[in-house]
């Protein structure tokens, strides 16, 4: 088998495009979605299996609605993905060998070219002035691309096979000698030779640029601290003002609300997550969720990067998005386990920063200065995502049966064929396997 060699290190980028739907078509767009939905990777459409830069995608539809003061909200079509960088580059790779099918999906989107033959750069320019930013964006670790995680995955199989084929030679050997007769097969096999050594680290570029970022922020925060400090005591006054002020109703989803939910979660050993919600009326509110959103996506960037969000180790990608002028915000997540689970790691583990950001939205459970309480109130939290929560009609993951504890297994099997071991670390070692 020939070697492929590895490529180099990338980050990881968010992907949010939104376009408004043709107010009668809304239903049409709904039905194809669901066609393809049902073979997300290999779907004629747009196979999303096809693309090895794409961790996971999704398609929802969010329906017609008006917001707090009574304006209408058209329908939307939000397109998320998480991805392996440049964005640029997978959005050029998208509309070259999908061209038909985006036409097929978004011909239903106000504004898309109406022509028959739509060229490749009126789609590039469609989709390109729909994209909007995350403001928060969290990564399970940094730079670990797709084809790190299917190629570590096929590794620990390759592995696993020549214990087995060699169980019996090996049984009367030292860990350590158990290990460096895997490592010589690993090595002698040429379609495994990336295995053997460590893999690729970040560029200096991008190291000076996360530098420059995790150093810069503090600084400015540094810098306006006689103003802040001069807000803070102001700030504090009206939010108590609006958490006493505000209402905070406990709203139960109905049933055919959950059961739509349920048709599409718990397909495998992940899941998708995605709740839209208004954001309280007034300038107060907009301005806090701004603030804490560019706070937590700083921890997000610099400290939360290593497989842990704050403890919770089954997040794969998360972020926060606003929409529609700043008016609602969108919360999608890809995870590993039940939605129960999930929901009960968030308000063991992260309650005070989903009332940090929750807080804001209109009908979440009451909080007192805005990070305590809130979550704490199971039942009405649980209640309060289920209601807001919205179906991914198209959901895609490039590693369907791979959680991040797998994911983060493969990657110290890898590790363990070079460098020095004892028998009691090759014994571990082997134990991962």
């Amino acid at each position: 088998m020939k070697s492929v060699k590895e490529t180099g290190w990338t980050s990881q980028v968010p992907l949010t495009i939104v376009a408004k739907v043709k107010s009668d078509e809304t239903e049409r767009l709904k039905q194809l979605l669901s066609a393809m939905g049902r073979d997300a990777a290999g779907n004629e459409v747009i196979p999303f299996g096809a693309f090895s830069q794409v961790h996971f995608a999704r398609f929802v539809v969010l329906d017609r609605t008006s917001d707090l003061i009574g304006a209408a909200i058209t329908a939307s079509l939000l397109f998320i993905a998480e991805l392996d960088g440049p964005l640029d580059g997978f959005l050029q790779d998208l509309v070259a060998r999908t061209g038909t099918g985006l036409d097929a999906v978004y011909r239903h989107c106000e504004g898309y070219p109406e022509e028959h033959d739509v060229s490749m750069s009126q789609r590039l320019t469609y989709l390109r002035a729909r994209m909007i930013d995350a403001q928060t964006y969290y990564v399970n670790t940094i730079g670990r691309t797709v084809e790190q995680i299917r190629r570590e995955a096929q590794l620990r199989d390759v592995i696993e096979e020549l214990l087995d084929r060699h169980s019996q030679d090996w049984k009367q050997l030292r860990p350590s000698d158990v290990r460096e007769g895997i490592r010589a097969l690993v090595a002698s096999d040429e379609a495994l030779s990336w295995a053997s050594t460590p893999r690729h680290r970040p560029g200096f570029g991008w190291m000076l640029a996360e530098t420059a970022h995790l150093n810069g922020v503090p600084l400015l925060v540094l810098v306006l601290s006689p103003l802040l400090l001069v807000v803070l005591p102001i700030w504090l006054v009206l939010l108590r003002i609006h958490e006493l002020r505000d209402a905070a109703p406990h709203i139960r989803p109905t049933d055919a609300h959950v059961e739509e939910l349920a048709a599409f979660e718990d397909w495998g050993v992940k899941n998708q997550f995605g709740a839209v919600g208004f954001i309280k009326v007034g300038w107060f509110r907009r301005l806090t969720v701004l603030a804490v959103l560019l706070a937590l996506n700083y921890s997000a960037r610099h400290l939360y990067n290593r497989g842990s969000l704050a403890g919770v180790r089954t997040i794969h990608f998360a972020r926060w998005v606003t929409i529609d002028e700043g008016r609602r915000a969108i919360f999608a997540s890809n995870y590993d386990g039940s939605l129960e689970s999930y929901m009960d790691d968030f308000i063991d583990r992260l309650a005070w920063g989903l009332n940090a950001v929750f807080s804001n939205g209109v009908g979440y459970p009451r909080t007192n200065w805005l990070i305590l309480d809130g979550a704490r109130d199971e039942q009405a939290f649980k209640d309060y995502l289920r209601v807001h929560q919205v179906p991914s009609l198209v959901w895609y993951t490039a590693y369907p049966n791979l959680t991040a504890a797998n994911i983060e297994n493969n990657v110290q099997i890898r590790a363990g064929l070079y460098g020095d071991m004892n028998d009691a670390e090759a014994e571990a070692w082997l134990r991962r396997i």
